[in-house]
């Protein structure tokens, strides 16, 4: 007889939902199909688990994603924080007052101006006494007053000037005046042009609506194509003080940068400012790089550079960093929101930095020493550092690299700690690029270089100017005038203190 391989029965796998009776009673040869079949459920299984868990975290940062783009972009400030802190607001409870002023409350009215200011007064007295009706005669030495402001009629004046060409009666010679310096090469004056800038630059109106205005209001009209050559008359006349005002923000000794997303001739660019106490600055490039933040901060700044944590900061020094704390409340936010231990250490930074914005209010209002906020803030921050600590080694993979990175740049949340004059947000460079962003909604960007010119140029202008208390068309106006005249336009910089006697 020949020797046969004897088939043995194949084990039944554990989970299986067979008895083994009647595993014993099924054919070798189905028992083989059967147990090839269950590896590969198996391996299926495990396939699907591992996608499902890729799929959550996905799922997962897709939608931290559309929140933060919904109520947190460029477009709203930091203070409009996360869902969760959204959340958190409406909780609190109704003081139980009603809108609007409180009783008791001073309000506050418009201010009289001094009667040796104003362009008239109308005198009202009674003739007859109200009692016997006899005739009256006088003043009354503190009557009641009541100022109306008006703004008369406005119409544009137009000069005309007639440049002549004589002939010499001696030899007959055609001679042609020249132009002098004073007078305008553009049909339209100085303060027509300033007006242009700032309604475009300042207040943000179309062209259609730029034309619509100076023709109702002064009766002034241009076509849609000298909008943008008027454009360009005051960017080429603000452009020296610009240029000036971006070296003074080099010295400063702190500075706010930030940038936001815009749009040239159709494609992506990036609208930077840098932000001092007194001078603001802006430009507009298609680069989103650190020779941009070199351009803006000085090639060799000393300044503290408040920012966000994007990388193109990175160069500077840690001394020389102050990162937001209104991003890492965000951030923390953030934390809290995807569960877990993520979420504890996320929750006990939210309050770490609650308190450490309660201890900065005092310190700005001048109830709380900067000595003894010092000490108070030494405590939090071995607190803090421990746990980012713990969401470094316990937490997520997200919220762990997360926290890596605040631990490698921990010495640039408290710079403005040992430093005056250091905020601990980045709330000021936000609020600058608001306008901008704006105006990116409504022009839907520039469609030229020269047009992006004339934009950071208005923005330096306009925030500036604010930010000294200074008239912005008051200013244009002089700028376009020393345009005309070719003399050097007005500064941009603040005016230096006058010693006091």
């Amino acid at each position: 007889m020949l020797n046969r391989d004897i088939i043995k029965p194949m084990e039944r796998p554990s989970e299986l939902p067979i008895s083994d009776a009647d595993w014993q009673c099924t054919p070798i040869a189905v028992q083989t199909v059967l147990v090839s079949l269950w590896e590969q459920v198996r391996k299926l299984q495990q396939v699907v688990e591992q996608q499902g868990v890729q799929h959550a975290a996905r799922i997962a940062a897709l939608e931290e994603r559309l929140a933060r783009r919904q109520g947190r972009g460029k477009g709203s400030p930091p203070s409009e924080g996360t869902e969760t802190s959204r959340k958190r607001r409406r909780k609190r409870r109704s003081s139980g007052r009603s809108p609007g002023g409180q009783p008791g409350h001073q309000g506050h009215g418009r201010t009289l101006l001094p009667v040796d200011q104003v362009d008239g007064v109308v005198p009202i007295k009674p003739i007859n006494c109200r009692h016997c009706r006899q005739a009256l005669c006088g003043d009354d030495a503190h009557p009641q007053r009541h100022q109306v402001v008006e703004v008369p009629p406005v119409r544009a004046q137009v000069t005309e000037y007639q440049l002549h060409t004589l002939r010499c009666r001696h030899c007959d010679t055609l001679t042609e005046a020249a132009w002098p310096d004073t007078v305008p090469r553009s049909t339209f004056g100085p303060s027509i042009q300033a007006w242009v800038g700032l309604l475009s630059g300042a207040f943000r109106l179309s062209k259609r609506n730029i034309v619509a205005l100076l023709s109702d209001a002064f009766g002034v009209d241009l076509a849609l194509g000298s909008i943008s050559r008027l454009e360009q008359h005051v960017a080429a006349a603000i452009a020296a003080p610009v240029e000036e005002a971006g070296t003074y923000v080099h010295q400063q000794p702190a500075i706010n940068i930030d940038e936001t997303s815009w749009r040239e001739a159709r494609g992506k660019a990036w609208l930077w400012t840098a932000v001092t106490s007194l001078v603001t600055v802006f430009a507009i490039r298609l680069r989103r790089s650190g020779e941009v933040a070199h351009e803006l901060l000085g090639e060799h700044t000393t300044a503290v550079v408040g920012s966000d944590r994007y990388v193109v900061y990175d160069y500077l020094p840690l001394a020389q960093r102050q990162i937001c704390w209104s991003h890492l409340q965000r951030t923390f936010e953030d934390f809290a929101e995807r569960g877990g231990e993520a979420a504890t250490v996320g929750n006990q930074l939210i309050d770490y930095t609650k308190q450490l914005f309660l201890w900065w209010h005092r310190v700005r209002d001048g109830t709380l020493k900067r000595s003894s906020f010092r000490v108070y803030v030494s405590d939090l921050r071995w607190r803090l550092r421990f746990q980012l600590w713990c969401g470094e080694q316990f937490a997520d993979a997200q919220t762990a690299a997360t926290c890596a990175n605040l631990r490698a740049v921990e010495p640039a949340l408290w710079t403005f700690v040992r430093k005056e004059g250091v905020e601990p947000t980045n709330n000021a460079a936000e609020r600058a690029l608001r306008h901008g962003v704006l105006w990116r909604h409504t022009s839907f960007g520039t469609h030229s270089p020269a047009g992006s010119r004339f934009v950071e140029r208005m923005l330096t202008v306009r925030d500036t100017l604010r930010q000294q208390h200074r008239n912005v068309l008051d200013y244009l106006t002089e700028a376009c005038q020393a345009a005309v005249e070719q003399h050097a336009a007005p500064s941009l910089l603040p005016k230096p203190a006058s010693p006091q006697t």
